[in-house]
């Protein structure tokens, strides 16, 4: 079993710039940011598991790691003429999962900026499973929302079932009037977003502002000067991605004391490294839902004890 080891060029934190891998999926390219793929694999075989989705081709062990294998091409109803044995396989770790993405080829490993993602077409004409088209070139790169092809395939790894609405009643009972605190959410996944409102909602919160990007959250925060008390921002996102967002927060004298947890799917130890460099107070990895909450609380609880110490009126 032949491994290519993925190798990430080194950008620096918060300038909007990251990596992508581009591969095939029939004609047509598509991309993964370097940052949820851990190495490329010529076909290993697997062992089929009944009773599952159709794309998932079943399980393989690398290095003596289990997996599960997805088969983007059915996942997405692409034909295709390569067989599986001349296929490649992309290991991704993202959500705190690492599985195996079936695809035709790979190209190579490209830097991209933030602003180089186009979404005009996102929710109309490109489906609910792309995100984004890259610019790039003469090509349409398209950038896929990988956590919801995941989800549908795998639910067990999907936000909501990672919910513990018990527990996140018995944090929020504590806090006093939450409509008094409002959250601002910059994340591009539509699906992640519906499922972090319900999940604040049905929690007692009712003050939330989400955003499809860090641009539009900058721009509601620096520009606008809208007041919010908590930032949560995903990673990976166009036109301004959360580090970036982070850093220029942490930079305005009207907001560098705003909390700021960054929720992303990518967490892996630089990204974390990165996230805390630029300011970031909590790094959480999706789907932890349960200790975005709790962290939420803490924020809170350590605002109230600071006015209470400066004698300022306290949100109650």
């Amino acid at each position: 079993m032949a491994m290519q080891e993925v190798k990430k060029v080194t950008t620096e934190v918060g300038t909007n710039e990251w990596q992508v891998v581009v591969f095939y999926l029939g004609d047509q390219s598509f991309a993964i940011n370097v940052d949820k793929t851990r190495e490329i694999l010529r076909w290993p075989g697997c062992r089929e598991i009944p009773e599952t989705d159709s794309s998932m081709i079943g399980i393989t062990s690398v290095r003596g790691e289990v997996l599960p294998m997805i088969d983007l091409r059915i996942s997405l109803g692409i034909k295709s003429e390569t067989p599986l044995e001349d296929t490649k396989v992309i290991i991704a770790e993202f959500n705190e999962s690492k599985l195996g993405f079936v695809v035709d080829a790979v190209e190579r490993i490209y830097r991209i900026n933030s602003e180089d993602l186009d979404d005009s077409l996102t929710g109309s004409y490109l489906g609910q499973w792309v995100l984004y088209v890259i610019k790039r070139d003469s090509r349409n790169v398209l950038l896929l929302d990988y956590e919801a092809i995941v989800q549908k395939i795998i639910p067990q790894l999907s936000i909501t079932s990672n919910v513990n609405e018990s527990r996140i009643k018995e944090i929020t009972s504590e806090l006093g009037d939450l409509s008094a605190y409002h959250i601002l959410i910059a994340e591009d996944s539509p699906l992640i977003r519906r499922q972090l409102e319900d999940v604040l909602t049905n929690g007692g919160f009712s003050n939330i502002k989400i955003v499809t990007d860090g641009k539009v959250a900058h721009d509601l925060l620096i520009v606008d000067g809208e007041h919010f008390d908590i930032v949560i921002t995903d990673v990976e996102m166009p036109r301004m991605d959360g580090l970036a967002l982070t850093r220029k927060i942490r930079e305005n004298n009207a907001t560098k004391d705003i909390p700021i947890i960054v929720f992303s799917s990518i967490m892996a130890n630089d990204i974390k490294v990165k996230a805390a460099s630029v300011g970031a107070n909590y790094q959480i990895t999706k789907p932890e839902i349960n200790e975005l909450v709790e962290y939420i609380a803490k924020i809170i609880k350590e605002n109230k004890l600071e006015k209470a110490i400066t004698n300022e009126p306290v949100k109650s």
